[in-house]
């Protein structure tokens, strides 16, 4: 079975938003203008098997929404990962940050080449983002940088 990669589109809108729902992630910030921030990845007959969102501001993206369904392989993550840092940098976006409060996937994202940032480290610019304002909620959220 082979997956496709592709950037979300306006007409990708609602069933984006489904999947990110279903996963009991937020959707605040998706729009017209953002949804083509979005990596989609699909089956052969077109249905979402996974999704990677990146919010930019300035010349950095966050990194968010990345959710696959159960029983997506590694390297379609890691595909959607490399995707993403390709379509930033054709945005010229030139650092790509990621928040997590799952401590088990650090190694994960270190081998992919991205570095824990202490909070006081991160840009002003990204604690203006909309989705970042419920990460600084949680208590245990790590950072994560990637210079491209």
């Amino acid at each position: 079975m082979q997956a496709l990669i592709r950037c979300a589109n306006k007409e990708d809108l609602g069933t984006l938003r489904e999947f990110l729902m279903k996963a009991s992630l937020g959707t605040d910030g998706l729009t017209d203008e953002t949804v083509e921030y979005f990596l989609l990845l699909e089956d052969e007959d077109g249905a979402i098997k996974g999704t990677l969102g990146m919010e930019a501001f300035a010349e950095g993206g966050l990194l968010r929404s990345l959710v696959v369904s159960p029983g997506q392989a590694e390297k379609d993550i890691v595909l959607l990962i490399t995707q993403m840092m390709q379509l930033a940098k054709e945005k010229g976006i030139r650092n790509l940050f990621l928040a997590t409060n799952k401590g088990v996937a650090l190694p994960f994202f270190e081998l992919l080449g991205f570095e824990k940032v202490d909070r006081d480290l991160l840009p002003a610019e990204l604690y203006s983002l909309e989705h970042i304002r419920h990460v600084f909620n949680v208590d245990n959220s790590l950072f994560l940088k990637f210079s491209l």
